[in-house]
């Protein structure tokens, strides 16, 4: 398809892109931290309704409200120690005024968004699969931590996620995968979950994956087709159970053992973005 941008030096579209990548990085670590409040303080709110109890009072926080601070001694992170990777090095990771140490997280999501925009514009050109491509890729990120912290995968990027690939493959900006094959990827990626999910609770009585697993593998269903889906689930099964293995051994497991599948089902979702789905199968030799 062709590009937004034409007369650029070799790569200047990729790098235009990485750039591009750290700064959304950046916002990503809010809506990282963030969304997960936002949905308790949206629950708090429901059961007062509910109860007719009054609810807590609090002040406005959404992913703009307020400005990000540090969580020890309040000072507000000025536009200089916010610049995505190079003030944290600056500032050695640390507040510039309490000498709170701030997580090595926040570089790293800035630097692997960077490197995933990166990608896509080096292999789509600046055109609207690139762009497709990069959404889809900061989505699995988020979800992927969100679950990781919290075992939520919020309906808010799930859903959206699910109907995006459904549009590109109907906007033809999916050469690799049609609308036929998106809108079955969907259908047969939450089924096949789904089914997982209730037989093992029918066997063990307990629930295995939560109904956020299964929209997130219908929207790559929808974004990869129904023929991906078995290298998807095959890569995030094998890595979540050497994942799971080596934390067992580590004492690494949370309370009740049990580590989120989200975060291997979106590894498994930029890989088989990177490689293909096909290159996965090949790998272990099938």
């Amino acid at each position: 398809m062709p590009g937004w941008v034409s007369g650029l030096p070799a790569g200047a579209d990729a790098t235009l892109a990485g750039i591009l990548g750290l700064l959304i990085g950046s916002f990503l670590n809010v809506v990282i931290y963030r969304l997960p409040k936002i949905m308790e303080r949206q629950w708090s709110l429901e059961c007062a309704e509910i109860t007719g109890t009054a609810p807590p009072a609090a002040e406005s926080f959404n992913l703009l409200v307020p400005r990000s601070r540090c969580s020890n001694c309040g000072h507000v992170i000025r536009w200089y120690e916010n610049i995505p990777v190079l003030s944290y090095l600056f500032l050695k990771g640390q507040c510039s005024v309490c000498g709170t140490k701030f997580g090595v997280r926040y570089p790293l999501v800035e630097a692997v968004t960077g490197a995933l925009f990166f990608f896509c514009a080096w292999r789509w050109g600046l055109s609207w699969t690139a762009l497709a491509w990069a959404g889809f890729a900061a989505s699995l990120l988020v979800l992927a931590l969100i679950d990781w912290d919290t075992t939520l995968l919020p309906d808010d990027i799930t859903l959206p996620l699910l109907w995006a690939g459904l549009i590109v493959a109907a906007l033809n900006w999916n050469p690799a995968t049609g609308l036929s094959q998106a809108l079955w990827g969907a259908v047969a990626g939450y089924l096949s979950l789904w089914l997982v999910y209730w037989a093992f609770k029918l066997v063990t009585g307990k629930e295995g994956m939560g109904y956020g697993d299964f929209k997130l593998f219908a929207a790559l269903g929808a974004w990869f087709g129904w023929s991906a889906l078995v290298p998807v689930i095959l890569m995030a099964s094998v890595i979540g159970a050497g994942v799971g293995i080596a934390m067992k051994f580590s004492s690494g497991l949370r309370e009740g053992g049990y580590v989120p599948f989200g975060p291997f089902l979106a590894g498994a979702g930029l890989t088989a973005m990177v490689f293909g789905p096909q290159a996965i199968l090949r790998v272990v030799g099938l």
